[in-house]
């Protein structure tokens, strides 16, 4: 009996703690289910949130890059505006240039014909009043010219100034030394012509002339003198001929050096620099 008294408890003890388990089973359950639910309303509202972070990134993103492309393509515009009023201008300064040369070279022609002052003046009037117009235009075009050219990079702007000094330089030193070289070559062309002929007209008075052998001693050693004179200052001139060469040509070689320092090709130069032969090569 008391076995069986305390196996109905025990059975009783049992499903209760049993029911107990159950309910606060449920109640856990309850509590992770609201947990989750919660859980998952807070990742899809931070979801939520990143997505529109991200989504309104990325339309600024896309606004910036839109904005970007239509400046980059007003700079594009602008910048073919740019070139083709440089063109333009550039165009414009060539033609004024021309007619100014032209205006000096009529100024030329009426200062030659000074001896009809009288009957020229009113003419020469004008085309002063002309050239100094055509100066003014030349000046205001320049002025223009020289703005557009200051919205070019300086390094541009300081390697065609050095291309125009240099092309300047050249143009002159050529000229000089050309001149000088050909004055030298003509100076030393008299001087051989003028030895030939001394030298025919001494054999031609040798040879008519019956002189004894003492003066005959004596004046070949003061024509001796005067040859050796004579080659001493062809060979003053030859020097002289040959140092001018080499000038030049040592100007030209530091010339392309300066050239390929500053990256301009030589072909833009427009012609091909003249190099001076040294006498003998």
């Amino acid at each position: 009996e008391i076995e069986a008294k305390y196996n109905t408890k025990m059975q009783v003890l049992r499903d209760e703690l049993d029911l107990r388990r159950k309910t606060e089973i449920h109640e856990i359950e309850e509590r992770k289910n609201s947990q989750i639910s919660e859980l998952m309303k807070n990742h899809e509202k931070a979801f939520s949130e990143i997505k529109n972070y991200y989504n309104d990134i990325t339309l600024k993103n896309l606004a910036l890059i839109s904005l970007l492309k239509e400046q980059m393509e007003e700079m594009k515009k602008r910048e073919n505006h740019l070139e083709k009023e440089k063109a333009d201008v550039l165009l414009q300064n060539k033609q004024l240039k021309e007619s100014l040369q032209q205006a000096q070279e009529q100024v030329f022609e009426l200062q030659k014909k000074l001896a009809h002052y009288d009957m020229d003046k009113e003419a020469l009037t004008n085309t002063k009043a002309r050239l100094k117009v055509t100066q003014k235009e030349l000046k205001d075009l320049q002025w223009e010219h020289e703005v557009l050219e200051q919205r070019f990079s300086k390094v541009q702007a300081e390697r065609d100034e050095l291309y125009q000094k240099f092309t300047k330089a050249i143009n002159e030193v050529q000229q000089k030394t050309g001149f000088k070289n050909l004055l030298l070559e003509r100076k030393l062309k008299g001087l051989l012509n003028i030895l030939e002929k001394k030298e025919v007209e001494l054999s031609e008075v040798f040879a008519a002339s019956n002189l004894d052998p003492g003066a005959l001693s004596l004046v070949s050693r003061k024509l001796e003198d005067v040859l050796n004179s004579k080659n001493t200052t062809i060979e003053d001139l030859q020097f002289q001929l040959a140092r001018v060469c080499k000038a030049h040509n040592d100007m030209l070689q530091t010339l392309e050096a300066k050239l390929t320092a500053f990256g301009i090709p030589l072909d833009n130069l427009g012609f091909k620099p003249l190099e001076s032969p040294v006498l003998g090569q």
